[in-house]
């Protein structure tokens, strides 16, 4: 099996983080929150980052291509929601922790990005 928590599968690790994440929040509120529609939305995460994160780590290059562009569009949100967003910017809810959560996301997810791309020949 290959190294999952590596920089050649930095995109794969991140998805399967997300997934299994996603998965917790799907049980959480199926069991005791009762809610039928929400864990339903929730799980669409666990299938979609799940299954590019098989793909990919299989070699699959269309799975590479959409793990690359998914989170560098997830890159570029966090980097306009730090400078433009205004009001409506997420800093409400994370008060403080705003600019060091999105600032850091940006940095780190943007590196991962580039050097994801550079090694899979992506771009």
């Amino acid at each position: 099996m290959k190294k999952l928590f590596s920089l050649d599968h930095s995109l794969e690790a991140l998805a399967s983080l997300i997934a299994f994440v996603a998965a917790l929040l799907v049980i959480y509120n199926f069991y005791p929150g009762k809610h039928f529609v929400i864990p339903t939305m929730i799980l669409l995460l666990v299938f979609y980052f799940g299954n590019l994160a098989r793909a990919g780590l299989n070699g699959e290059r269309w799975a590479k291509h959409l793990l690359f562009w998914t989170f560098l569009l997830a890159v570029f949100h966090t980097f306009f929601a730090l400078f433009w967003a205004g009001d409506a910017r997420p800093g409400n809810f994370f008060g403080a922790a705003f600019y060091p959560l999105y600032g850091g996301w940006t940095v780190i997810v943007g590196y991962l990005c580039s050097d994801y791309a550079k090694r899979h020949s992506l771009i």
